[in-house]
């Protein structure tokens, strides 16, 4: 219900010019905005079963991050993968040396194999080529990175405490990006407003889901899934990115949302698969998604 404005009394005083009011405020909006999108960095809020708050998230090139550091190592986190080269090392090996004659012997021997073959020695090169090109392009996808330390999200309950801790040169992993350093300078409380799209409601996703397919929220559970993928990958949880991975039945959940939120002959397929879907098992996932990425949020006040 709208509550009424309470009635000015009669004065000669001349009234607030509510256009021009509203106009100063878009044109304080519209300048939020255009320092986010200068700086490709953007507010986020996240609201958990212990608390809402406000944090911040950019993607970028994964060549060009360092991803978060955690003291406790999964011995199969993925995110090590790509950092770290792994050499074996045989002490049982012997380097045999040959004389020429023998060495041009083996030469011919093996020129003349692979012509029997019909093969010119090209696809041994290829292959190494196509992994190089596989590593280039996991190297350029961009990828999420948000206010965090050390494998904890730093979520704050105000504007003000956000730009406060931005303002202090604490250690964080937003701090490598180029544009930390302006952010820093000019982020104003005003500034920090998330869009609706980087609003998420993580304390609603279980309850939704047990009260069955009829009453589950498409909205709700698609953007779950996009900020619970974003933080399990920022936060290096595997076991979340393992639940919501592709062929998961969390996953399965995810594509009939999407398929029955797009409309068209998808929509009734979609639809379908959404009854196929047991609404305590999905609620039982979401409930463990949402404790593991509760477990790892440092609250700032």
């Amino acid at each position: 219900m709208a509550r009424k404005s309470p009635q000015r009394p009669d004065s000669d005083e001349p009234e607030l010019d509510e256009p021009a009011a509203s106009g100063t405020a878009a044109a304080s909006v519209e300048a939020s905005r255009a320092l986010w999108a200068e700086l490709r960095i953007d507010p986020v809020e996240i609201a958990l079963p212990t608390g809402t708050g406000y944090t911040l998230r950019a993607y970028r090139p994964a060549r060009e991050l360092t991803p978060t550091e955690v003291e406790e190592r999964d011995q199969d986190d993925p995110f090590l993968a790509r950092r770290q080269v792994v050499t074996e090392e045989d002490d049982d090996d012997e380097v045999v040396i040959l004389d020429e004659e023998v060495a041009q012997e083996f030469a011919e021997s093996d020129e003349e194999e692979r012509k029997a073959r019909g093969d010119s020695g090209d696809e041994t090169e290829a292959a190494p080529a196509e992994d190089a090109d596989d590593a280039d392009d996991a190297d350029d996808e961009e990828v999420p990175v948000f206010l965090s330390h050390k494998g904890r999200l730093l979520l704050f309950k105000t504007a003000e405490s956000l730009v406060s801790f931005v303002r202090s040169g604490a250690p964080n992993d937003l701090s490598q990006l180029d544009s930390w350093g302006e952010l820093s300078e000019r982020l104003e409380p005003a500034d920090v407003t998330p869009l609706d799209e980087d609003t998420y409601e993580l304390d609603l996703v279980v309850e939704n889901l047990r009260g069955g397919h009829d009453a589950w929220d498409s909205t709700l559970l698609i953007e779950a899934g996009e900020i619970a993928r974003d933080l399990s990958y920022a936060l290096r949880l595997p076991a979340v990115l393992e639940m919501l991975s592709a062929g998961s039945s969390l996953d399965d959940l995810d594509e009939a949302l999407r398929a029955a939120a797009n409309g068209g002959i998808g929509a009734f397929r979609g639809r379908r698969r959404l009854k196929k879907i047991g609404a305590q098992t999905a609620s039982l996932g979401w409930r463990t998604i949402v404790g593991k990425i509760s477990a790892v949020v440092d609250w700032r006040d």
